[in-house]
């Protein structure tokens, strides 16, 4: 267990909305839990929504990826309800693409972190680079079981990527 959780975009459009997969839903359960023993260490968990405007499909990444997702304030953009979001521990953080940059201000008292949720291909691997990036001198873990991918193989390639930036992936 590292000192910071970072739950990435574990929303029910990336679950089992417009961008679902089986994989995704498979995964609900371990990140649960994996919350839960954080939170029960007294250990912080910050999770990142992706969000969206109306006009997402005008944006750049809406021209590439035209499925309506995240749109703020739908349910689609909802962190899924049965994950423990509340408490002094748990931070929610919006990010309107795929790397958030504001780690510096959450991240500067912590000194390992592990970063689990959707998609390994996209947003988790866009984080952990970023933070890898910003915090050269600390261990950064990915739990493979906590993550999906767009589809297994870019879940797989993403894992091996993040694993040779010196990333720990289990």
């Amino acid at each position: 267990m590292k000192e910071v959780l970072i739950v990435v975009d574990m929303q029910k459009d990336f679950i089992d909305g417009s961008l679902g997969t089986k994989e995704a839903v498979s995964i609900v359960d371990n990140v649960k839990a994996k919350i839960q023993s954080y939170l029960d260490a007294g250990k912080k968990v910050i999770f990142t929504k992706d969000t969206h405007p109306e006009n997402y499909l005008d944006t750049y990444e809406g021209k590439h990826l035209p499925v309506e997702h995240c749109i703020k304030n739908t349910p689609g953009w909802e962190i899924d309800a049965n994950l423990p979001t509340e408490g002094e521990k748990c931070f929610v953080v919006e990010k309107g693409t795929f790397g958030y940059l504001g780690w510096k201000d959450l991240l500067e008292e912590a000194a390992d972190y592990e970063i689990c949720g959707l998609c390994t291909d996209i947003c988790v691997i866009s984080n952990a680079l970023i933070i890898r990036a910003m915090y050269p001198e600390r261990d950064i873990l990915v739990d493979a079981s906590c993550c999906a991918g767009v589809t297994p193989q870019l879940h797989e390639a993403a894992l091996k990527v993040m694993a040779s930036n010196q990333i720990t992936v289990e």
